[in-house]
């Protein structure tokens, strides 16, 4: 049985739902926005307050982006110690902070370092995590969140609660929401969290160097238009073809799990369900077979463009417009005729 209203009282346990608005060298994630959207409706429905977790160096400015989408307060960690994400700095203070304050949800962004600390984090606090969701709703008497996400390759949704244990806890895929449109409020309640919930902030590891990825590869969830290559591309070289057709597009490039499990492309780029969600305007999917698990990966309501050299390729039964043929024959013909385009020509 859920948690009842009185029953949450009765354990202490506050009704507000948290996010967790992830910062890279002082900027807020995408995804962070996406989530306090969401949150919002949620903590609308269940009559709830909506909190963010903002943790970070020199980060105090972000708070009132934050409430713009949609918090009613901040839980602000700060100091030089918080400056770049630590597995272990970052999992002691917020399961601290999560003790402390006793949220009755928290929700994290499915981001490489989201993937990292939700799992750390529920696993000190004893309970459950829903990973990699794409749906979340919230019964309104109750409050209880129902976490849906992709399982058996794909091929079912499962959805997934909570009952006795809190706080809640789930990571959602980057772009399965919208941020909201419009300005929720100016400013909101900011809550400084005292140094003596942040303690025993001790590190097993040092960072050496930041080495920032190559252009492609920057923000794939946030793309406008994205050109994904797959097995079918044939040849490592015809790459290049792929990257071409980027360039001139001032697209993102990705790639299927296959061509990250043959080493031609890096995981970051990878699409998918063991990859990034993307909700693009524009997909050109060029080689790839159209699984399950790939199509997973995209958002839909953005155009799908499939170039494949098989009729029968499952990716034609998704796409918008379809092409059969050779990726080597097809991309530099597409590439010469938005050059020329370009061009006024």
């Amino acid at each position: 049985m859920a948690f009842t209203s009185r029953e949450t009282r009765e354990n202490n346990i506050s009704q507000e739902i948290w996010v967790y608005c992830e910062v890279i060298e002082t900027e807020l994630l995408e995804v962070s926005l996406e989530l306090l959207g969401q949150g919002r409706k949620l903590a609308e429905t269940a009559n709830r307050k909506l909190a963010a977790v903002l943790i970070g160096e020199k980060v105090e400015s972000l708070a009132k982006i934050i409430f713009a989408a949609g918090a009613e307060k901040v839980y602000l960690i700060a100091g030089e110690k918080f400056a770049h994400y630590n597995t272990d700095v970052y999992t002691t203070a917020i399961s601290n902070l999560l003790e402390a304050y006793k949220p009755d949800t928290f929700i994290i962004g499915a981001t490489k370092n989201g993937r990292d600390l939700a799992p750390r984090v529920a696993a000190r606090l004893g309970t459950g995590l829903t990973a990699d969701c794409t749906e979340l709703s919230i019964d309104k008497e109750t409050g209880l969140v129902s976490w849906t996400r992709p399982a058996l390759g794909g091929n079912i949704m499962a959805t997934i609660h909570c009952h006795e244990r809190r706080p809640q806890m789930g990571t959602v895929r980057p772009s399965a929401f919208k941020r909201l449109t419009n300005v929720y409020r100016d400013n909101g309640e900011i809550i400084y969290v005292p140094n003596n919930i942040l303690t025993t902030l001790e590190s097993r590891t040092t960072l050496l160097e930041i080495i920032k990825t190559d252009r492609h590869s920057v923000k794939l969830e946030e793309a406008d238009i994205i050109v994904a290559a797959g097995r079918g591309i044939g040849k490592r070289e015809n790459l290049k073809l792929i990257e071409q057709l980027a360039e001139v597009l001032v697209a993102a490039m990705g790639a299927s799990r296959a061509l990250v499990d043959y080493g031609w492309q890096p995981a970051f780029n990878q699409i998918g369900q063991s990859g990034k969600t993307v909700s693009p305007k524009v997909y050109f999917a060029c080689g790839i077979s159209g699984t399950v698990h790939h199509l997973s990966g995209v958002a839909p309501g953005g155009i799908i463009i499939a170039i494949n050299n098989d009729p029968d390729a499952p990716i034609f039964q998704a796409a918008d417009y379809g092409i059969v043929g050779y990726v080597e024959e097809i991309l530099p013909i597409l590439i010469d005729e938005i050059k020329r385009i370009k061009l006024g020509e």
